[in-house]
């Protein structure tokens, strides 16, 4: 932290924000230095967006103080923190995809020429020539005149840091800005992070992912349940130190993979092809977690779509030894297929509705054999998936939007674990979640698995497909490169796989 003596660009005091019926800030505080990356942990519902939105307007606080270099901030809108120097990019971009870059950088306030009426006008050309001088500056080689919808998340992203630079933001708020990007993209936001730093400018850092903590950040503040729980340099913690002050207790193992006896099989595929993969050929069996690694465009989600009835395809399909044609996802439910979706908030869950009816929606008949819902029954096995997935929400009738990404994961996973699945389908389902939640989702895989469920899981983590896969299958370019036994799997040997760099026997 500071030093003695030493200014912070940002302090904030014993903040706190409350919800009805949840204490979101509980006596929260948070100092940064001028021209440094705070990384700012803790697992999913702890408290950390709130605490950003708090800081950029979003949400008054209840009590507390907040002085940006040394000035106290009273009721401030996000306007105001904008045109003071705050500028926050959320983890969800919200671009005007179909404006132009110039458009998205001076949104709400463009540069104008006055007309002969005395009206004002866009000036169209300052804009651009503003733009083109700021992209340069920083290194963007975009054409201001270029449609948002034309860049990669990455792009976007780029457009948004270079939205805060041009109002001249000395403090940046980061809220998970790798979620959606590649590892190539990722170390061109490191690169712009550091040079931001060089310019003096403080960056409030948002991650669930340990690297990225040791590689960019200068000091580290740990939140649980609201409350600060410790701050310091760096170089003071370590992953286990992290881990353990996050979740108030040590996970001993990030991957508590158990060894169940492997049944018969349950889903066999031969030459299946559709979009983006063909001539796609496997089995997995009960109790087993069969991983599917692979690069970005690997094909590994379209063959989830396909096996799911999302996505049509041409070849075979075996449940138990017997062909089935799955053309729809009703069709994949009633063979007991489930998936959870990459997409958890676009296709996984209806935000705007409960968790109660979040959770029990793929179920409606356990709970209506008649005309009538039994919400009594409905009530109770809600209460029991809370139980079991250790779900944090106020109540089951809390809106499912209202949750953090962690929670939100945990909800879709307990609509398919009440039902009578066979197969179920993971589609990187510890994407955005914190440590603690990983582990918990981890756990109800290998008790699932233990139960005689199949699994598939798609993960772009080496780690968690080394850690949690019996069997590994390894795609590049919608091709099947190669099949490894959980034994003779490295990151080295599936890389090699996953680049096409080989092909294994």
């Amino acid at each position: 932290m500071a030093a003695s003596g030493e200014t912070y660009v940002l302090e904030m005091k014993d903040i706190v924000k409350t919800f009805p019926g949840v204490k979101a800030l509980d006596g929260m505080s948070l100092r940064v230095r001028p021209g440094t990356v705070h990384c700012l942990v803790g697992e999913n519902g702890a408290g950390k967006s709130t605490l950003m939105k708090v800081l950029s307007g979003a949400y008054t606080v209840d009590a507390g103080e907040i002085l940006f270099h040394g000035k106290p901030l009273h009721g401030q809108n996000t306007r105001d923190t904008l045109g003071m120097g705050i500028a926050m990019i959320h983890q969800e971009l919200s671009p005007v995809a179909e404006m132009t870059l110039a458009e998205n950088v001076f949104l709400g306030r463009e540069p104008s020429r006055s007309g002969r009426s005395g009206r004002f006008f866009v000036n169209f050309k300052n804009m651009y020539a503003q733009t083109a001088e700021l992209f340069a500056r920083i290194g963007l080689n975009y054409d201001p005149r270029a449609k948002m919808s034309s860049l990669s998340v990455a792009g976007m992203q780029q457009v948004e840091i270079a939205k805060a630079i041009s109002r001249n933001a000395s403090l940046i708020l980061m809220d998970e800005p790798t979620s959606a990007i590649t590892d190539k993209e990722v170390g061109m936001l490191f690169r712009q992070i550091a040079e931001l730093k060089a310019n003096g400018v403080a960056i409030v850092y948002i991650t669930h992912k340990m690297d990225e903590i040791f590689a960019i950040a200068d000091d580290v503040t740990v939140i649980r349940d609201g409350k600060w729980i410790a701050s310091g340099p760096a170089s003071d913690f370590d992953n286990e130190k992290i881990i353990s002050l996050m979740v108030g207790r040590t996970i001993t193992e990030v991957f508590p993979k158990v060894t169940v006896p492997i049944g018969d099989e349950v889903l066999r595929v031969k030459n299946l092809s559709g979009r983006a993969f063909s001539g796609v050929d496997f089995c997995v069996r009960e109790g087993e977690i069969l991983g599917l690694a692979g690069l970005v465009g690997a094909g590994r989600t379209e063959v989830a779509r396909a096996l799911f009835g999302l996505d049509p395809y041409e070849g075979e399909i075996f449940l138990h030894n017997r062909p089935v044609a799955i053309r729809s996802v009703r069709e994949a439910i009633a063979h007991g297929i489930a998936m959870v979706s990459e997409d958890r908030k676009g296709e996984g869950l209806v935000l705007s509705r409960s968790v109660r009816e979040n959770t029990s929606l793929a179920n409606l008949p356990m709970f209506a054999p008649g005309l009538f819902l039994d919400k009594r029954r409905e009530g109770e096995v809600v209460r029991d998936m809370i139980d079991l997935l250790r779900i944090k929400t106020s109540s089951m009738n809390t809106a499912v939007g209202d949750l953090s990404g962690g929670n939100q994961q945990k909800v879709v996973i307990s609509k398919w674990v009440m039902g009578e699945v066979k197969l179920l389908i993971l589609d990187e389902p510890t994407r955005g979640v914190d440590v603690g939640a990983k582990s918990e989702i981890h756990r109800l895989m290998c008790e699932l698995a233990s139960r005689k469920m199949a699994i598939i899981m798609i993960s772009s983590e080496l780690p968690e497909i080394l850690g949690m896969s019996d069997r590994i299958i390894v795609m590049h370019e919608g091709v099947m490169r190669g099949e490894l036994p959980r034994d003779q799997a490295t990151q080295e040997s599936i890389m090699e796989l996953a680049t096409g760099a080989h092909q294994s026997a």
